[in-house]
């Protein structure tokens, strides 16, 4: 028989899932590359700042602010009310840091792997965006109800904040930065991570909590952690990102995690923003105190309910998909 005509071989997918095989049959896959991308991800996002911040460097030396304070303690520099600036000033910044890591990510992933941004976000062959903006439009209403509810509990918790421009100028922002930045997260752990573990670890499960975990470490230096203690803003946030998962491997794609992620951040960062707050914007309301434990219960009940409804909705009873 001519070689022409001879049964080509078949590849072996290793997994019940279309988006951890999408990992598999993508680019290339040595440990040593998945190493690479993930160090030089790290840099970029160790460097990140020392290009998004110039312009705060420069306020600072134009005030003669202490720099060597600033040495010691480089979070200074982030500080609206020690430095003296606009808080959206700072936003830039801190969200620069992840446009810039994104590209150096985007970088890494295409010369070092030889894979596109598309294999670690979904196994379709385009995104579906309207899971995005589904998952965006449920959980937007979801923090919404969870501040009405907060507020109603403790009413003296929150005082609105009177500043139109201010506001105006942050949402803006918020709309550019935060697809970016939690893009970024989502492609980052619950993508190119997610597949990484399952190609090593053989099944969906152990992936599963291990970035949840990593991404949980990942927020420890967070200001609410120094508020309310690491553990339990480490369980909250290994909660959050095991929801996240879970959802992304029943879906076999990160479309309603990123758009999740997108309204969790993006929408509570417009109605509340406290002196804890990681992102600091200008808001509709301040928070003077928090109540985590109630904020975390009430997080968990709504995220079994919009859990419920996605199931539903997309039909998921393959449970199989997170097992192997």
């Amino acid at each position: 028989m001519d070689s022409e005509n001879r049964e080509r071989p078949s590849i072996e997918l290793p997994f019940n899932n279309l988006f951890l095989n999408g990992g598999f049959v993508s680019g290339k896959n040595n440990w040593y590359l998945y190493i690479s991308t993930i160090s030089f991800t790290i840099l970029c996002y160790l460097l990140a700042p020392s290009i998004s911040s110039i312009h705060l460097l420069l306020i600072a030396i134009g005030k003669n602010i202490d720099i060597d304070a600033i040495k010691t303690n480089p979070d200074l520099l982030y500080d609206y009310k020690w430095m003296g600036v606009d808080r959206n000033l700072i936003l830039i910044a801190l969200f620069g840091i992840f446009v810039f890591t994104l590209l150096g990510f985007r970088f890494a992933l295409k010369r070092f792997q030889f894979k596109a941004l598309i294999n670690v976000l979904t196994a379709y062959e385009k995104l579906r965006y309207r899971r995005i903006g589904y998952g965006f439009v449920v959980w937007s209403l979801i923090v919404f109800l969870s501040i009405i509810i907060e507020w109603l509990v403790f009413p003296g918790q929150y005082q609105f904040v009177v500043n139109i421009g201010g506001i105006l100028i942050s949402i803006l922002l918020l709309f550019v930065f935060v697809p970016i930045q939690a893009g970024f997260e989502e492609m980052f752990f619950r993508g190119f991570l997610m597949q990484g573990f399952a190609l090593w670890f053989k099944n969906g499960w152990l992936p599963l909590i291990v970035t949840s975990l990593l991404f949980g470490l990942a927020h420890m230096s967070n200001p609410e952690v120094a508020e309310y203690g690491w553990p339990l803003m480490l369980s909250y946030y290994f909660l959050f990102a095991l929801f996240m998962g879970l959802i992304t491997l029943l879906d076999e794609g990160l479309e309603l995690a990123i758009g999740i992620h997108i309204a969790n951040n993006l929408v509570a960062s417009v109605l509340v923003c406290s002196d804890h707050s990681v992102i600091k914007t200008y808001s509709i309301l301040s928070e003077k105190g928090g109540n985590p434990n109630f904020e975390i219960v009430t997080w968990l009940i709504f995220a079994t309910i919009v859990f419920l409804i996605f199931k539903r909705k997309y039909k998921w009873n393959n449970f199989k998909l997170i097992l192997k």
